[in-house]
């Protein structure tokens, strides 16, 4: 693995800082409703009347859904970078270790087997809280086998095959629940499953930015161990790395990251998976001192990027799994064609 440090990223970071506000506000002042932007200039002072059609979607759509792509993308960026790391491999992503697809179990469970309604003695939960339920409740339980097979496992490559394994009998279980589902049921799983960035609403925002916040600060308080790794487990054991409670912080930081975004926006492809390989393309660099902060940076401006073109002037909003791919899977296939070249 490439372990140089030509550029300290203190350019990129300004670049792609820049690239974000820019991005940030085309989120907010256009959009599938065409808004004049002196209108959208004086939504955000506070000068337009409370009742009008074009604040609402301005406030209550516009600005909490570009913040809630720019943290997204950041969280699922970061999560893919620990995960290559971790497991020395370009393929590892977010969705590598089943965590997605127990937050998709979970939904699917809700959505096609219970009609939409979690009923728990008198308790009755539907609707969008029922979802975001269901997909953080199937994320934790697989985020915990994983901490559990990550104590009883030493090997990384035995913990990733285990995660694939798990992520194959979600796929599986969902799989046989499309067959007894109503056709209303498989419709709503579909539409979850084609991912947007609508799904955090002021109420729920608080909870997702202290749980963003939270499970990025864990990822950069690995910086250091994450650096030792690049050179080996046993060296990073030499220099008095702790390389089972690395692992379990890793896999809880990945797992509470996965989790809420998952829950919240569905299941989002390439984002975790690309966006670490367009980050060492841009530094030439493995060391996570400068990788991490642009890791974060690179997943903010793509994640703005493909909701603003999801979101464009148009009659109908494009689903953002529609977009991703477009963005993503090239950069995989040129990281796969490179190191093909290099053997």
């Amino acid at each position: 693995m490439n372990f140089t440090f030509k550029n300290s990223g203190k350019n990129t970071s300004i670049f792609l800082a820049f690239c974000i506000i820019i991005l940030f506000l085309s989120n907010v002042f256009f959009g599938s409703v065409s808004i004049p932007i002196h209108e959208t200039w004086n939504i955000l002072m506070g000068k337009a009347e409370a009742d009008s059609p074009w604040r609402y979607i301005i406030m209550e759509s516009r600005l909490p859904q570009a913040l809630t792509a720019l943290l997204a993308g950041a969280g699922l960026a970061v999560s893919g970078l620990m995960l290559q790391t971790a497991f020395d491999n370009p393929l590892a992503g977010p969705s590598i270790l089943g965590i997605t697809s127990g937050a998709s179990l979970g939904v699917a469970i809700v959505m096609m087997a219970m009609n939409g309604i979690v009923t728990a003695g008198t308790l009755t939960i539907g609707g969008y809280i029922a979802t975001i339920l269901s997909a953080a409740i199937g994320s934790i339980i697989i985020m915990g086998l994983l901490l559990l097979f990550s104590n009883l496992l030493k090997n990384n490559l035995l913990l990733l095959i285990t995660g694939i394994m798990l992520g194959y009998i979600t796929t599986s279980i969902i799989s046989l629940l499309n067959y007894t589902t109503t056709e209303q049921g498989l419709q709503n799983y579909t539409l979850w499953g084609l991912g947007n960035f609508n799904g955090v609403s002021w109420e729920y925002m608080p909870f997702f930015c202290i749980s963003m916040a939270f499970g990025i600060g864990i990822a950069l308080s690995l910086i250091k161990p994450l650096n030792a790794l690049l050179l080996g487990n046993q060296y990073a054991e030499n220099l008095g790395v702790n390389l089972k409670k690395v692992r379990n912080l890793l896999l809880f930081s990945t797992g509470l990251l996965c989790a809420i975004i998952t829950a919240f926006c569905g299941p989002i492809s390439f984002i975790g998976l690309a966006v670490p390989h367009i980050a060492r393309l841009i530094l030439h660099s493995s060391n996570h001192r400068s990788l991490m902060p642009i890791t974060l940076l690179c997943g903010a401006t793509i994640a703005l990027l493909c909701n603003l073109l999801c979101t464009l002037p148009n009659e109908l909003v494009i689903p953002l799994n529609a977009v991703t791919p477009i963005i993503g899977a090239p950069v995989i296939i040129y990281v796969i064609c490179s190191k093909r070249f290099k053997e």
